[in-house]
């Protein structure tokens, strides 16, 4: 308001000499001092807490029904690991998690590490954890060091949980925001023994549509399928099985 005072002489002297309007000439200023634009806050009234709401402990040894039962010992099973995962891909509660981004294995270690972590930083009163991935249950046998070949199968050493990409680990939901959990759920996702993140429902909705985007706007007709579908260049007999599968995408 100052300052168009200050030009009010000179805008008049002007008009004046040229007979025009030079207001539109001149710059216009308006007071947005103390201005200020809040989002509404979000309502929970929807989201109910839990009696438990913390992670439940993992079993170390999955347990058998009959305890006469001699444990079993498995193949690799090594396609437990590879391609998306076409289930449990999706947020139940449509909040926050940690989302795998790669295929892997996760051991006991592993569960503890997501437990702990969890249990020292969350505020359990307005927030709750859940687990989407199964106790371990797929055995790993080793041998012992310095045993010769032969001699059949080594014994049990300890149990895996497989993961595919895409699968979710695990869900915190509550009276949160994102931005409260982004950097729990950043460092627990960096010590997994597979490549993964920390996602919500939003980042979720937006990858997907991207991809959707890109799979309608693509002007380039040679893709990997297209390539692969039509044996140009022999590749059927070059790529690996998983290839004629999934075209490259997944490793």
């Amino acid at each position: 308001m100052a300052l168009l005072k200050m030009l009010r002489p000179y805008r008049e002297a002007t008009n004046q000499l040229t007979k025009c309007d030079t207001t539109a000439l001149l710059p216009q200023i308006n007071n947005v001092r103390g201005l200020k634009n809040f989002k509404p806050p979000i309502i929970y009234d929807h989201i109910e807490i839990p009696e438990r709401p913390k992670l439940h402990y993992i079993d170390r040894v999955p347990n058998y029904s009959n305890s006469q039962l001699r444990p079993p010992k498995m193949h690799k099973m090594l396609n437990l690991m590879r391609g998306p995962e076409l289930v449990h891909n999706k947020l139940i509660h449509k909040q926050y998690g940690i989302q795998a981004t790669g295929g892997g294995r996760m051991r006991y270690i592993h569960f503890e590490v997501i437990r702990m972590g969890l249990l020292r930083k969350l505020d359990w009163s307005r927030m709750f954890a859940i687990w989407r991935i199964d106790s371990p249950w797929q055995a790993v046998t080793k041998k012992g060091q310095g045993q010769r070949m032969g001699g059949g199968k080594g014994s049990i050493d300890h149990y895996v949980t497989p993961v595919r990409t895409g699968r979710i680990i695990i869900e915190i939901a509550g009276h949160c925001e994102y931005v409260e959990v982004k950097d729990i759920l950043k460092k627990i996702s960096a010590k997994l023994p597979f490549q993964a993140k920390a996602v919500s429902q939003e980042i979720l909705e937006f990858n997907t549509a991207k991809e959707q985007w890109k799979n309608e706007n693509n002007q380039n007709p040679y893709t990997m399928e297209y390539l692969i579908k039509n044996n140009m260049d022999d590749l059927q007999r070059k790529v690996k099985k998983i290839d004629l599968l999934h075209f490259g995408k997944y490793v």
